[in-house]
């Protein structure tokens, strides 16, 4: 009788709808693993004149100066890169030939393994500043790798040769 007791008992523990410590784990660690981490707040460096030089930053394309950052370019759009400095770090994305052609070659998107970057134009609102150079409003958008926003500022793009 008591091997009886003991046998259902055993067969309703078997059928429990609680979770083992095992399977409480494999949860635990199911859901960390797909935890998206919050994004990182990315600062951009201004890109000078030492940069373009030493990086050979040279051809027509477009600048961002976000506003209230003075003349200072934070990211460049080119016909084959985009640039912008993650403390003194050059990150270069390659053009997105499917995007968007902006002024001067430049292009709307870029892409690369850790970021990428869209620069959107409001090419109605273009004020000519200079023989071949126009500055358009415009927002600058990067994103990182998991496709989180971690930089998104307005400001002014300068386009020219």
């Amino acid at each position: 009788m008591r091997a009886g007791i003991l046998l259902l008992v055993l067969a309703l523990a078997a059928c429990s709808n609680e979770p083992t410590e095992e399977e409480r784990q494999a949860a635990v660690a199911e859901v960390k693993a797909n935890q998206t981490p919050a994004p990182e707040k990315l600062e951009l460096g201004a890109i000078r004149y030492r940069e373009i030089e030493q990086h050979d930053l040279y051809g027509a394309g477009c600048s961002f100066a976000p506003e209230g950052g003075g003349l200072s370019a934070v990211a460049l759009a080119m016909a084959e890169t985009g640039h912008f400095l993650r403390g003194t770090e050059l990150m270069t994305l390659a053009a997105d030939k499917g995007s968007a052609e902006l002024p001067y070659l430049a292009r709307r998107k870029y892409d690369g393994t850790e970021y990428s970057m869209t620069l959107d134009l409001d090419e109605a609102e273009g004020e000519q500043v200079g023989e071949e150079v126009s500055d358009f409003p415009a927002t600058l958008t990067i994103r990182d790798a998991a496709d989180q926003i971690v930089y998104r500022k307005d400001g002014i793009a300068q386009c020219g040769a």
